[in-house]
């Protein structure tokens, strides 16, 4: 469904506040499957509404998770560990 959100962009798809859970991550897994051949093969205008509405997706998950667990190798701090504890720019 095309239809137009209050700032006047057009948006495909459902509003994700209207999706239940089960059909947001859904949405989340086939945006996230289909990103790499939108970005290498898509036209503007396509690359242009995937990101739309991966954020649309991904704003309305972090909305509702606002607690999600992190794993600890995904913050700076994991990282730096996982490289030997240094940072790679000087002063940081």
């Amino acid at each position: 469904m095309d239809g137009h959100d209050e700032r006047g962009t057009t948006m495909t798809g459902v509003d994700p506040g209207r999706l239940d859970d089960q059909q947001l991550m859904k949405e989340l897994e086939t945006i996230h499957r289909t990103r790499h051949d939108t970005l290498l093969y898509g036209s503007n205008d396509a690359l242009r509404i995937h990101n739309e509405r991966m954020a649309q997706l991904e704003g309305e998950y972090l909305r509702r998770n606002p607690r999600r667990p992190v794993a600890a190798g995904r913050t700076r701090e994991g990282a730096r560990e996982r490289c030997g504890g240094g940072s790679a720019t000087p002063g940081r």
